[in-house]
């Protein structure tokens, strides 16, 4: 059987200290609920340089430059001075670290309804800055001419426009886009903008770092954790065929895909599934990161001493193609899936996204090399007292193995160390889960030693307040066998069947 593969991936973070007080939910509502805080006098002290946040092990794994392997012989916490990486680079193997000051010339890049004002002196540098960038350079032509600092003031004061800052400066700002719809205004249509700019970056990088012909790609999914729509359509996007539009995809539609923390593994499989129909042949699913999670546990973070960690926005994207014979092929066939009736207790939850697939492909467990779960950075975490989510996970999956009887019970901390990985994604609710590993897989399961991998993504669908499900799904990933089958309808032959099929259709319907 002809699985479809995984091409390669691209990885991005975003510095942005400025915007955790003014657009991180935990700020934001302190300064309703209690404006004269103290924790909201301390957080500025709390924020981290650009170099600083460069040189953290977790980010340099992110974007390619440290393997998992290489962080877990890092001694937690990870943070202090004494464990910064020497001679880091913003530029990864896998991706890219992007300062503040040019993150906001590419909102405005990203801004094509006159949105997105930003300070005279300020737009030039940016725009320069974007010039020169080695993988987005194209894109500096469309920041938006600057304006006087006095606009941007009147338009924050007087008609509700949200402020842009940098260094603690007021350098622009994002207006709304409709004087009642509360889907339009300032507020969203900045985290939306975020958004696009941020998952416009991973396509980009995906593209670059993988030596992609962006006219090859036939359809984009975006998987992220926001919905652009307005008063009448409030999720109805399309957050994809934007980022395409920005990349230069011309090729290619798409649509958006929510499912919470879930949704980036959902895509993963409903892009698999697109391949290996033979509908597209090229498929990205791709996400940029949310404001609203800047600054989550912060509070925890400065009550400890530490720096405020949840700096950065995040945002990734991955290339699912036909198979070439190379690439690691995706198990379209061994799929786990948390079910309306599978309950919401750990044990019920692994064993439907984890044991079942295995089984209906007659393996075991301890089959897996590496599992991707839910890697999230424990420095940020432990702290805010959540513990070591990955770690949990893991330890869940032994566990659930040695009722199998496939390990001892004394054998489940040699099981976490051989088949999981330490937590290097930021908190971005969706960026963690499971994505994080498919920039590694594909040379793990390729130039490496390993042979299969599990991709685990889990969603809290009862944080919507329409039900109090669990979510979650899996897919396993494997070592390519070389071997492409021949037979069967060709691609071309798939869309002619199609178009058939959609005339027949329509004839049907003008008969009645």
């Amino acid at each position: 059987m002809n699985y479809p593969v995984l091409k390669g991936a691209g990885y991005v973070l975003v510095h942005t200290p400025d915007m955790i007080m003014h657009n991180g939910t935990t700020q934001t509502t302190e300064k309703i609920v209690n404006p004269n805080s103290e924790y909201l006098k301390e957080m500025p002290n709390h924020l981290r340089s650009f170099e600083d946040v460069v040189a953290y092990a977790p980010n340099q794994a992110y974007i390619g430059s440290m393997t998992p392997d290489e962080l877990s012989k890092v001694e937690m916490p990870w943070w202090t001075a004494d464990k910064k990486v020497e001679g880091a680079d913003r530029f990864g193997k896998l991706g890219e670290i992007m300062p503040q000051d040019e993150f906001l010339g590419m909102m405005s890049a990203s801004d094509v309804f006159d949105l997105v004002l930003l300070e005279g002196s300020f737009a030039e540098a940016a725009k320069a800055k974007l010039a020169a960038h080695p993988v987005i350079g194209y894109m500096a032509d469309q920041v938006n001419a600057g304006v006087e600092i006095a606009e941007i003031e009147t338009q924050v004061n007087e008609f509700h426009a949200e402020g842009l800052y940098n260094d603690g400066t007021l350098v622009g700002c994002v207006k709304r886009a409709h004087d009642v719809d509360i889907n339009l205004n300032s507020h969203t249509m900045l985290e939306n903008l975020a958004v696009k700019a941020s998952g416009a970056l991973s396509l980009a990088n995906l593209i670059a770092k993988n030596n992609i012909d962006p006219l090859s790609i036939d359809y984009v999914i975006e998987c992220s954790e926001e919905a652009c729509g307005d008063m009448n359509q409030r999720g109805g996007g399309n957050f994809a065929k934007s980022l395409a539009e920005m990349c230069g995809c011309n090729n290619a539609t798409g649509s958006d895909l929510r499912g919470f923390c879930a949704a980036p593994t959902h895509a993963l499989i409903s892009a698999s599934a697109l391949v290996k129909s033979g509908v597209y042949s090229n498929v990205v699913i791709v996400a940029g990161g949310a404001t609203a999670k800047l600054g989550m546990n912060g509070k925890d973070h400065v009550k400890k001493e530490m720096p405020v960690l949840e700096d950065c926005l995040g945002g990734f994207a991955a290339l699912v193609s036909e198979n070439d014979g190379v690439s690691p092929v995706l198990r379209t066939d061994l799929v786990g899936r948390h079910t309306v009736g599978t309950g919401s207790s750990p044990q019920a939850v692994i064993g439907a996204l984890v044991k079942a697939p295995l089984a209906k492909g007659g393996l075991k467990i301890t089959d897996v090399d590496k599992y991707s779960v839910e890697m999230q950075n424990p420095d940020i975490t432990k702290p805010a007292g959540a513990g070591d989510v990955p770690e949990a996970n893991y330890k869940m999956i032994g566990a659930l193995a040695v009722m199998g009887k496939e390990l001892e019970r004394s054998q489940i901390g040699e099981f976490v160390e051989n088949h999981g990985m330490p937590g290097w994604a930021p908190t971005q609710g969706h960026i963690p889960s499971g994505a994080p590993y498919l920039g590694f897989v594909r040379e793990d399961l390729t130039t490496g030693d390993r042979n299969r991998a599990m991709i685990v993504g889990k969603g809290s669908l009862f944080l919507g307040r329409m039900t109090n499900l669990f979510d979650g799904c899996s897919i396993v990933i494997e070592r390519n066998s070389g071997v492409v089958e021949e037979g069967g309808a060709s691609k071309e032959e798939v869309r002619k069947m199609i178009a058939e099929s959609m005339k027949e259709f329509a004839a049907h319907l003008l008969a009645e």
